[in-house]
Parts: C-alpha cells; structure tokens; sequence
C-alpha cells in the first residue's frame, strides 16, 4: 500500500508540472460492496421484477462526495444495489435502493403501519418523521405541479402521491423538503456538506414491495424525472448531469457507481429516444452465434413498446416476439452438446464444462451500437451442480427491459445532458478515468477507492482517476 501511495503522489507531481490549479472536477464515488448470499426462488425474482417493472412502465460544484454502497447482481442471492443516505437536521440514515428505473427518492414515514419492519438483509430498518426534523418542510397544494405527478390532498392541505401496481401492490404517501447530508472530501480531511432536496415519505406499502426478502428504507431514483436527486443537484450546478457505474460480476460482487462520465476508448454511444422519463433505448435486432434472430423490428419500436436500461431490474426481459426465437437460438445452438430441460418455467441445461465452449455469443444491436453478451450475461446459475438457465424472462408487456444481468462487467455511461448511453466490457475491479464538465470544477478534487485509500487527481480536461484496491 506505501509503494501505491508513492506512485500516486509522483504521478500527480508531475501533473501538477503540466496543468494549471483549477482544472479539476468534483465526482461522487460510490463503491459497491456484497451483501451477504440469501438463496431465493427464480420466481421470487419475477415477483419483485413485476412490481418494480409496473412502478417503471405506468408514467410513461463541489467536491467529492463518497457515499458507502452494499448490493450484489448475483440473482441467487436476491440482487440488488443499495446505499446509506442522510435526510433531516439532525440527520438520520437510511438505506435505499439504487435505482435508474424509478424518478424520486422516498423513505417509509413513522406514520406507516403497513411498511414492513424485518428484512432478511443485513440492515436496521428505519423510518422518516418530520416533526423530528427542524429543517423539514411539507410541500403545500399551492406547489402541486404536473412535474410532481402528484394530487393535492385538501383535508392536509399536502401534495401527494399514490402508485399501484398491476399486482394489487403500491405506495403512497407525501412530498417533503428536508436536508439531505452528504461526506465532502477537500484536502485530507471531510466536511460536512448538505442540499435540500425534495422526496417522498411513504405513509401506505401493500403487497410484495413490503416483502420482508429484501426489504429496504426506500428507493433513491436515478431516472430523468424532475425529481429524481441527480436531476435536482444537476439544476443547481452541484452535480454533472451524467453518471456512470461499472458493476463487478464475480462472485465476490462489487463494483462503483460515480456521478461523472467514466472514460474508455473502447465505450459506444447509443441515442437516447422519447419518452426521456427513462432510459430508453433504440434495440433494433439480436444476433446469436452471428446470426440475426427473424425478429419484427416492429416488436421493440412500435408504439408503446421500446427497451429501457434499468440497474433496478435483477434480471432481463424481452417481449415474447423476441423471447421464443431467442432461447430458440441458444437451445439450437448448444443442442449438439447439451440436452435441454424445463425447471420452474426456465429452459436449462447441464453444464460439465466451460459455458464458453458451449454456448454463443449474443449481440444486441442498437442504434449506432451493438452489446455483445457473455453467456454469463444471459444465463444465470441455479441450484444444483452445472445447471444454467436462460436468464432472459418473457417480458409481460410491451418492453423490453435489461437488468443487472446484462449489465454487470461493463462500463454503463448514463449521460443525460447529451441525451446517449455508452458501454464497454470492463474489468470492474481496474481504476476509471472519470470526466466531469468544466462547469463543475472547483481547484482541485479527491476521489476514494472501496478499500478507503484516497487518491488526488489533477489532470488535463478535468479527469479524475479512481483506483479500484481489491
């Protein structure tokens, strides 16, 4: 560890040799860390996928900020990304779900009797009271707005909001404005640094998004909404309007998600195209083993339907239209080799050797940019000795969403302000280079790696080097 730190500050004497105080950016740093292994049914996954897929389909500068992230994409141990947030004056914490899929940031309110109080992760659950914080403030009718998505509750004279799901779940519950806290790296040293935001206090939770499996404070929502926290910071110039996550595969899980543009030679851009209340993207064909699948075009462009990239979704699902020829194609595929069987409505396969000898590669092609998957990209590991199934779900409506299952061991560029996803195949465990806009520069940055060791970075066209120490 001595030896790194000494070629990191002789790496930034010389910079500081080649580039003027002042053109460094800030960058929030998220390091991803696992939860502990919890065994669930495949069918379990589908519920929760369900009713996170029907909140996502119904509307259609400053300095460092390191925050602590737990979560795995690993679908057997219920995956799923989360970190530790700090709302009110005095603050409290609270554990939430990192989400591209969802808009605003809510926790369960003190006032909610149906929110669950166990949950099988490793956390203490909490809950939100305003009248314990002396900075909260409730959101009256007079600033209900369309933006909101919401409906003013004269009896509390209070802007409100309520979901359901197509499964007899929902929420509902209020809009404050409270503080929230975050850890600013200057120099050597934190400091304590605040924004005030809105969010949603949830006062109702009903069906499975109450499950005790893997129940969590809430959802921090990273879509394009007004009112998700990236949307709300980038307004006031605290954060860039582009974030970027790289989440480890392996075994041991991981990863970092950073609010900034990670740099890569090897990264494609997509467009993005409407609606812009998420990610949706232009998937224009499937290829399998090289060989384009005999899929309308019409199944993932027409009207309602598209493909959004979503890190809240554990696994993948395509329209039927799509789906049948697909596994159609792997199946055909690796038939020589293998014989095909049914588990729990999956189609799987016994495995005795390597899934790279076996299985082909897959290629979704988009706009200006094509997605080459690993079969570990596409299948998932189930209970019993060499068992692989099709990791792709049949999607129940009209679009297709691709979860942490494709985009695991890849770089994941979320760039908002130039309206494009980018991705590249990545060693998530290896460093980043990070580029913020010039626009967010203060004189100098400081970035964290997962195991806690500080890095400062000066560099030209304001990048910032992130060192991932295993």
């Amino acid at each position: 560890m001595q030896g790194l730190k000494a070629r990191i500050l002789a790496s930034v004497t010389v910079l500081l040799c080649l580039v003027h105080c002042g053109l460094t950016t800030p960058s929030t740093l998220l390091p991803l860390e696992r939860v502990y292994p919890h065994q669930v049914q495949i069918e379990q996954l589908r519920a929760r996928d369900r009713v996170r897929h029907a909140r996502v389909l119904q509307n259609v500068a400053g300095s460092v900020v390191d925050f602590p992230v737990y979560g795995t994409s690993d679908p057997m141990v219920a995956g799923l990304y989360y970190t530790k947030v700090k709302l009110g004056s005095p603050p409290k914490e609270f554990n939430v779900q990192i989400d591209t899929g969802s808009e605003s940031l809510w926790v369960a309110c003190n006032s909610c009797s149906d929110c669950s109080r166990s949950t099988w992760l490793p956390i203490q659950l909490s809950s939100y009271d305003s009248a314990s914080s002396s900075t909260a403030r409730l959101i009256p009718c007079s600033m209900c707005t369309s933006e909101f998505q919401a409906k003013c509750s004269p009896q509390t004279n209070q802007c409100s909001y309520s979901t359901q799901y197509a499964d007899g779940s929902g929420v509902l519950g209020h809009y404050v404005s409270d503080t929230l806290h975050f850890d600013r790296m200057q120099g050597q040293s934190y400091i304590d640094s605040s924004a005030s935001i809105i969010f949603g206090c949830t006062t109702y939770e009903s069906g499975v998004i109450s499950s005790s499996l893997s129940t969590l404070d809430g959802i921090l929502g990273f879509s394009q909404g007004p009112l998700s926290v990236i949307s709300q910071l980038s307004s006031r110039g605290l954060t860039p309007k582009v974030f970027s996550h790289c989440l480890k595969g392996d075994e041991k899980g991981g990863g970092i998600l950073v609010l900034g543009e990670i740099l890569e030679p090897s990264i494609v851009y997509s467009p993005l195209v409407p609606p812009r209340h998420h990610y949706y993207l232009n998937l224009q064909s499937i290829a399998v083993n090289g060989k384009i699948l005999p899929i309308d075009p019409a199944a993932f462009t027409s009207h309602d339907r598209g493909t959004i990239i979503d890190s809240g979704t554990t696994l993948a699902y395509l329209v039927e239209e799509a789906y049948v020829p697909f596994v159609r194609a792997i199946t055909s595929a690796v038939s020589p080799s293998l014989t095909p069987f049914i588990s729990e409505e999956n189609q799987c396969y016994q495995v005795t050797t390597s899934l790279a000898e076996v299985f082909p590669a897959v290629s979704l092609n988009f706009a200006g940019a094509s997605m080459v998957l690993k079969p570990e990209e596409y299948l998932t590991q189930h209970v019993g000795i060499g068992v692989w199934c099709i990791g792709f779900q049949k999607a129940q409506g009209g679009v297709t969403i691709l979860g942490d299952l494709v985009l695991k061991d890849k770089i994941i560029v979320y760039d908002v302000a130039r309206q494009r996803i980018g991705w590249a195949n990545y060693d998530c465990s290896s460093h980043v280079n990070v580029s913020i806009p010039s626009s967010y520069a203060p004189h100098r940055s400081e970035s964290r790696s997962p195991s806690g060791e500080m890095v400062l970075s000066v560099l030209t066209r304001a990048f910032v080097v992130m060192y991932m120490l295993a």
